[in-house]
This record gives C-alpha cells, structure tokens and sequence, in this order.
C-alpha cells in the first residue's frame, strides 16, 4: 500500500511542488505564506504535495515539517537523498514518499535507499532520465518512476525536453511500475493533458506552477483540455 501512489491514481494526476527559488534564483513564493500555497493546491484538486528541501532552491528540512503540517495530502520531499539516516528524517518530518535521483546514486545506493524507504513506510519516487537508469532499477514495481524533463547536472536550468517523457514511457511502463510520472517543464496544461492521455499518471509542477497567476484556472484548463476524464478512467499505455 502507497499512500501517495493511491492518491495520484485515485484523483487528478497532478503533484504540485512548494519551492522557494527557481532555478536561476528567483523568488517563487513571493512574500505567500506556506500554508497559504498548500492550501490553494489542495482547493485546486493536487492529490500529492511535493516540497523541495534542497538548499540550491533556498529549502531547508523544516520547510518539509511545514508543509506537511499544513496538509492532509501526501508529501514528497525532493532533496538529493543518499544515506538512510535521510529516510529515516524524511519520515518524522512528514513525508510520504522521497526523491532517490538514479543519476547521482550507485546501483548498490539505489538498491539500498529503494529497500530502506520501503522498509519505513516511504514510497520511492526515483528520478531517471535515460533508459539504462530504468532497466536498474530495483524494486520497480513498488516505486514511482519519474521521468525528469529537464538536466540535473545543470542545475535544471534548461527548459526542459518534454519529448524525452514520450520516448521513455514504454520503458518505464515495461518496468513495472503503477505509477509513471512526468516531472519539470511543464508550463502548458494543454501539454499537461496530452501527457496524461499518453499514459503517464502524475505530473509533477513546480517552477510554472508557483508563476500562475491563479491555481484553480490552471486546473480548470486542465481539466478542459483532458476532456475531464476520471484519473481512474484515464487509459494506460502497455508497451507491445
């Protein structure tokens, strides 16, 4: 059982992101409280929360404890994650599932993390950006597999190929995983829409997100452009 795996397929398909810089260093939050950002996610209809802890985008540990005391939904922690003494924080601070970047972890890391966040209750939510980092992947059926648009070795400052989350749906489907996941770059619902009808099941969004000038219109579009099809309903597809 997954929490935050159960609440992305059980309701729309979108993780929205708490983070307090962009990339190039700008002011996302500008001046709103943390609450006051969750709680419009929660009234435009996120069925994750996912909250970035990493100092390069002005986050810290408690910004975790923050947001989780500010939600009933499930929280991601995004940070670069290694050792397990991290999991074992990321759960007393309020998370539901961590980031693991399989670009930056060994094979045998990676296997190690997958097993400890299991082990505490914590869903895996592992970055891939090439195929080979899927096919490595343990435990696959029992993570989230996020296919990451944009260049960590950059900071993720590029904007982003969106195509590299259609190239490699079929892989991560072939996986195993209940829950594939297109994540960064995202600005467009319309774009959104088209990446669900190909059979990703959440969408994780960040930097575009926090810029819109009204959450619930970003959705309302959303949802018109994917035809208000029930998350449940949305077809998955099974690579031949």
């Amino acid at each position: 059982m997954s929490a935050f795996v159960d609440s992305l397929l059980a309701g729309r398909p979108l993780i929205m992101e708490v983070k307090r810089k962009s990339p190039h260093g700008e002011d996302l939050m500008a001046g709103r409280p943390v609450a006051e950002v969750v709680a419009s996610y929660a009234a435009a209809g996120a069925s994750c929360v996912s909250v970035v802890t990493g100092r390069w985008f002005g986050g810290t540990p408690e910004l975790l404890a923050e947001v989780a005391a500010a939600t009933t939904l499930p929280v991601l922690q995004k940070d670069f994650l290694t050792r397990r003494d991290h999991l074992h924080r990321a759960r007393d601070l309020g998370a539901s599932a961590v980031l693991l970047t399989a670009g930056l972890l060994t094979r045998s890391s990676l296997t190690t993390l997958v097993d400890g966040a299991l082990a505490l209750g914590l869903t895996p939510f592992v970055e891939v950006t090439t195929e080979a980092e899927v096919a490595a992947l343990p435990l696959a059926e029992h993570c989230v597999i996020a296919v990451n648009n944009k260049d960590i070795k950059t900071g993720e400052k590029d904007a982003g190929d969106l195509g590299r989350s259609e190239r490699m749906l079929p892989h991560v489907l072939a996986a195993g995983t209940r829950c594939p996941v297109s994540a960064s770059g995202i600005a467009d619902p319309a774009v959104a829409a088209h990446l669900v009808r190909t059979g990703y099941r959440g969408l994780l969004l960040g930097t575009s997100l926090l810029r819109a000038g009204n959450v619930a219109d970003w959705v309302s579009e959303f949802d018109t452009a994917l035809g208000r099809v029930p998350a449940a309903e949305i077809p998955v597809v099974v690579p031949g």
